[in-house]
C-alpha cells in the first residue's frame, strides 16, 4: 500500500490530540454530505418534472417532422416519399398542411391556425388524452367536422353541444388584389366543431380538419406544410432520423421531439443547471473548511512530519499525504450522500414522501427520475473541488512543515 496513502487513512481515523480537529473534519464531511445529497435530490426532482412536462406533449408531438428548409410547403408525391408511406417501421404517417386563418363564431373573432391533417393522423391512441369535451373525429370534407384548441373555445365562446351554429373560417385568396367586397378576398369553410383539445400552449390556438378541408380552404392542391411521423418502435427514433436525413438530403429539416420542442428543452435545462450552480456554489464553500481542518492537521502532527522527515521521507511525500487526507474527508462526505440522496429519491418515489398540496392537480407528490449520469456528474464535482482544495492545503503544509522543522 502507498505509504502516503496508509499514513492519511490512520490521520483521518485516529483520535487527535485537540477536538476541534475534529470538529472542523466533521463539519467539512457533513458540509459534503448535505451538498451531494441534495444536488442528487434537485437534478432528480427536475428530471421528474422534465419528464412529466414533456409526456404531456407526447400525446400530440411526433416522434419525427419533417419539413422544408426553405419555404412553407413542399411536394409529398416524390418516389422516396411514397415509398417512406409504405415503410414497414412506421406506425403513422400523416400529412400536414397548416396556415394562419381568421376564425370567427356568432360575433367573435380570432387570429388562429388550420392544421388539414391525413388519416393516419388518428391512429395515435394518445389523442383522446388531450380531449376536454367531444370526441376525436374528423370525418371527411363532405362532413364538415373540426377539433378546436383549447383557446379557440375560450376565446370564441365555442358550444360544441350546439348543431346549429358552425365555426367559420377565412383564409385570404391566393393572387387577388382588390375585390369588390372584401369578402370576395377570402376563401370560407363553415364547420361544425365536434371536440375540443388541450396540449401546449401554441397547439391550443388551433381547429384540426380534414387535409381535404384544408386544401379546399387555403387553395393548396398538391403541397404539404410537413409530414409526421410516428415509429412502431420508439428506441429506432434516432436511427430512423439518421435513415431520412441521409436520403431527404439538405432540402429538408428531420425533427425529433426535442427538436420540436426546442424553447422547452431550453427553459427546463436552463433551470436545472441554474439550481446546480448554486447548489455547487454552496459546495465549494463547504469542501473548502477542509483547508482549515487540514491547517490545524499539521499543527498537530509536526512531531510526527517531522520524524518522517528525519527518516528520509520528502516533502512531495509529505504533501501527499496531507492531499489523501482531505480527498478523503470529502469523498466520504460524498459517497454516503449520495446513497442518501439515493435512498430519498426511491422513498419519494414509491410514497411520495413530499407532497405538492394543492399546487398540482396532475400528481399529488413531487415527481423524481434517476439517472446514473447525475450520480458521475455529482461525484466529479465532488471530486474535482476536493481536488483543488486539497491540493492547496498540501502545498501550503510544505511551507509549514519547513517553518514548523525551524521550530523544532
Amino acid at each position: 500500500m502507498n505509504a502516503s496513502f496508509y499514513i492519511a487513512k490512520r490521520y483521518l481515523f485516529s483520535k487527535k490530540s485537540t477536538n476541534a480537529i475534529n470538529m472542523i473534519s466533521g463539519i467539512s464531511m457533513l458540509g459534503v454530505f448535505i451538498g451531494s445529497a441534495a444536488l442528487i435530490i434537485i437534478l432528480s426532482v427536475f428530471n421528474g418534472f422534465e419528464g412529466l412536462v414533456l409526456s404531456m406533449y407526447d400525446s400530440y408531438s411526433p416522434h419525427l417532422k419533417v419539413e422544408a428548409v426553405k419555404g412553407k410547403s413542399f411536394d409529398p408525391e416524390t418516389p422516396f416519399f411514397k415509398q417512406l408511406e409504405t415503410n414497414a417501421q412506421i406506425f403513422s404517417y400523416t400529412q400536414v398542411l397548416q396556415e394562419k386563418a381568421l376564425l370567427r363564431y356568432d360575433d367573435l373573432q380570432f387570429i388562429g391556425k388550420v392544421k388539414g391533417v391525413s388519416k393516419d393522423f388518428l391512429k395515435n391512441n394518445l389523442l383522446d388524452s388531450s380531449l376536454v369535451q367531444g370526441e376525436f373525429v374528423l370525418g371527411d370534407s363532405s362532413q364538415q367536422l373540426v377539433v378546436i384548441g383549447a383557446t379557440v373555445q375560450y376565446v370564441l365562446g365555442v358550444n360544441i353541444n350546439n348543431p346549429l351554429k358552425r365555426l367559420e373560417i377565412y383564409s385570404p385568396k391566393k393572387g387577388t388584389q382588390s375585390a369588390f367586397t372584401p369578402v370576395d378576398e377570402f376563401v370560407a369553410a363553415y364547420l361544425q366543431p365536434v371536440g375540443v383539445f388541450q396540449t401546449q400552449q401554441e397547439e391550443s390556438d388551433m381547429v384540426i380538419v380534414p387535409i381535404e378541408t384544408a386544401r379546399t380552404l387555403l387553395q393548396e392542391a398538391k403541397n404539404v406544410s410537413a409530414i409526421e411521423i410516428f415509429l412502431k418502435d420508439e428506441e429506432q427514433v434516432e436511427t430512423f432520423k439518421k435513415y431520412l436525413e441521409k436520403n431527404l438530403g439538405s432540402a429538408f429539416i428531420v425533427k425529433n421531439r426535442i427538436q420540436q420542442n426546442a424553447l422547452l428543452y431550453k427553459i427546463l435545462n436552463s433551470e436545472k443547471w441554474a439550481i446546480y450552480l448554486i447548489l455547487t456554489f454552496i459546495l465549494v464553500i463547504a469542501i473548502f473548511n477542509i483547508i482549515g481542518s487540514l491547517t490545524m492537521l499539521v499543527i498537530d502532527k509536526r512531531r510526527d512530519i517531522a520524524i518522517l522527515n528525519s527518516l528520509g521521507a520528502s516533502k512531495t511525500m509529505i504533501s501527499r499525504i496531507f492531499l489523501y487526507e482531505g480527498l478523503m474527508i470529502a469523498m466520504l462526505g460524498c459517497f454516503l450522500g449520495l446513497l442518501a440522496g439515493l435512498a430519498f429519491c426511491l422513498l419519494q418515489q414509491e410514497f411520495g414522501l413530499i407532497s405538492m398540496g394543492q399546487a398540482n392537480l396532475l400528481i399529488d407528490a413531487y415527481p423524481v427520475k434517476l439517472k446514473i449520469a447525475d450520480f458521475f456528474l455529482v461525484f466529479m464535482t465532488v471530486f474535482t473541488i476536493s481536488f483543488i482544495a486539497a491540493f492547496i492545503s498540501s502545498r501550503l503544509s510544505i511551507k509549514r512543515f519547513e517553518k514548523l522543522k525551524e521550530d523544532l
